[in-house]
């Protein structure tokens, strides 16, 4: 079965929010196993979005939006629904019970006619009830296609599209099993994984390949198809197993587990520490960890020295090692490293200083020079590395080459 997002809103088209609707949505229908053939923003005004109803006509199985069903004159999609399919708004009456409950006993506000208009749905319509918010998603079917429509609101989306739209589109829609294993390898190149693995790829039969590097980090993800979702997991089962020794050592995961979650579970399980001193990567490294629930377990702490007096009087970086080695140098990641680990009292600490660009600032290194740190109870090392430019391309890899490097220290524990 064939299905298409179609997101609406200006705000998306100027680039005023970031969709992230669509990618939720586009996870689900593929659990569910249906081809997402396309995924298209579109502004909201009538004329285009009775368009983009009548374009995905007997083309797909599936098309669903989200957007555009507010209160507001500027939210018209549900009166376009209602054209497109010849059809009259009623009173949906428990819609008009629940915003009324939400209104006048939750928020102690009168309904205005703009409230009881989000109670009002085509005749046709079947109602998706959103305990959410006010506004509830519809479906309709014309010919071959079946619409769908949702709020634009994230949580609102979401708690109707699992409690409301998948149990239908289960109950109506029958698909194959479509199971994916993704595995994460660090510490090599897509180039050079495609040459190891040319035999097996030609061995994959009808096995699906995909390639997602980044990094020094690629993903390979393996999708199979069939009846049976037992019978599809031992495929892919048995096609991982028949991959080359020589590619085994990069592989950190078998499950699409994030490097950072393997950093941290291995924290939490032998109940050690971490904490950052940062300069170039300004926080991103400590945020990256303080951000996930229970971070108080394994995060002690983190500082963030950008500008070089503040490496001395924050961080206690001797001016005599900076005078020496300059600002971005492995000698001054060695101590901020160092002072990290003293300050916060944490079994590891993780430095970083470097000149992201586009200006070279406190220090003459070149451009993309970035300096890793890290010191434990028994030992400290730094690593330097160029990056080159742009400044976001810098420290996106100063990140994931600081991950790798953590995770390699741990490993050797």
């Amino acid at each position: 079965m064939k299905a298409s997002i179609v997101t609406i809103g200006d705000e998306i088209l100027i680039g005023q929010i970031v969709d992230t609707n669509s990618q939720f949505i586009a996870n689900e229908l593929d659990k569910m196993g249906f081809d997402v053939v396309q995924m298209l923003s579109i502004s909201d005004e009538r004329k285009v979005i009775t368009a983009c109803l009548q374009e995905h006509l007997n083309k797909v199985d599936l098309v669903v939006f989200t957007g555009g069903l507010g209160p507001t004159n500027d939210d018209v999609t549900k009166h376009v629904f209602c054209d497109f399919f010849d059809d009259e708004l009623i009173v949906d009456q428990k819609v008009y019970e629940h915003v009324e409950e939400l209104l006048v006993k939750i928020f102690n506000k009168p309904l205005s006619d703009i409230n009881k208009a989000q109670a009002l749905v085509p005749s046709q319509a079947k109602v998706l009830f959103n305990e959410a918010g006010t506004a509830p998603g519809l479906l309709m079917t014309k010919e071959n296609t079946t619409y769908v429509v949702m709020p634009g609101v994230p949580f609102e989306m979401k708690n109707i599209f699992q409690k409301e739209l998948t149990p239908y589109l289960k109950s109506c829609f029958k698909n194959d099993f479509r199971v994916h294993q993704t595995l994460v390898l660090h510490g090599i190149g897509e180039s050079v994984l495609a040459e190891m693995l040319v035999d097996w790829e030609a061995n994959l039969g009808d096995v699906k390949l995909a390639y997602l590097p980044n990094f020094l980090m690629v993903r390979l993800r393996l999708t199979a198809v069939g009846t049976s979702e037992e019978q599809v997991k031992e495929t892919l089962k048995q096609k991982v197993k028949e991959l080359p020794d020589e590619v085994l050592p990069f592989i950190k995961s078998f499950d699409d587990t994030d490097i950072l979650d393997l950093i941290i579970k291995s924290l939490i399980s032998t109940g050690k520490s971490i904490s950052f001193a940062e300069s170039c990567t300004g926080g991103r490294l400590a945020s990256l960890f303080s951000e996930r629930p229970g971070a108080s377990q394994y995060f002690k702490g983190g500082v963030v020295t950008y500008a070089t007096e503040s490496k001395v009087d924050v961080l206690g970086v001797r001016q005599k090692t900076i005078d020496e080695y300059t600002v971005v140098s492995e000698a001054v990641a060695k101590e901020m490293a160092i002072n990290s680990r003293r300050l916060f009292k944490s079994d590891y600490a993780v430095s970083t200083t470097g000149n992201a660009g586009p200006s070279k600032g406190d220090s003459d290194a070149t451009l993309g020079t970035v300096c890793i740190g890290i010191a434990t109870k028994d030992t400290i090392s730094a690593f330097e590395f160029n990056f080159g430019q742009p400044r976001e391309k810098v420290l996106n890899n100063a990140l994931i080459k600081g991950l790798q490097l953590i995770y390699s220290e741990i490993l050797k524990k």
